[in-house]
């Protein structure tokens, strides 16, 4: 199924007041595809995870067709303590996984437009 026509929004947590807000739109259709593609290819475990600690970023796939019927999945990301790895959680679907390095270097950079 091919997806046209989206954007995604992330947002980011502000520690001090543990509270997200929004921190960018990725709008350019090959990073929105490459993002997909990571996560497709990622290997989910099927897992209630309890976090230590909220995420340090949010993000969703936003359709810009208003008539697209799909629902929003709401992606948690968190940085590994060695600032190399990340680890994703779709908590309404009780899914985990942590993506090797390369894997994760190109989607936080894609998202957060810096390198991990």
């Amino acid at each position: 199924m091919e997806i046209k026509e989206q954007n995604i929004i992330v947002e980011k947590l502000i520690v001090k007041v543990n509270h997200y807000e929004d921190f960018k739109v990725v709008k350019n259709n090959e990073k929105v595809k490459m993002v997909r593609e990571i996560l497709s290819k990622a290997d989910w475990e099927h897992a209630k995870v309890d976090m230590v600690r909220p995420a340090d970023y949010r993000f969703i796939f936003q359709f810009k067709n208003p008539d697209t019927q799909a629902k929003a999945v709401l992606y948690e990301l968190w940085i590994s303590p060695n600032k190399d790895q990340v680890e994703l959680v779709i908590d309404a679907e009780s899914k985990y996984v942590q993506l090797d390095k390369k894997s994760s270097s190109e989607i936080f950079k894609i998202l957060t437009g810096r390198k991990l």
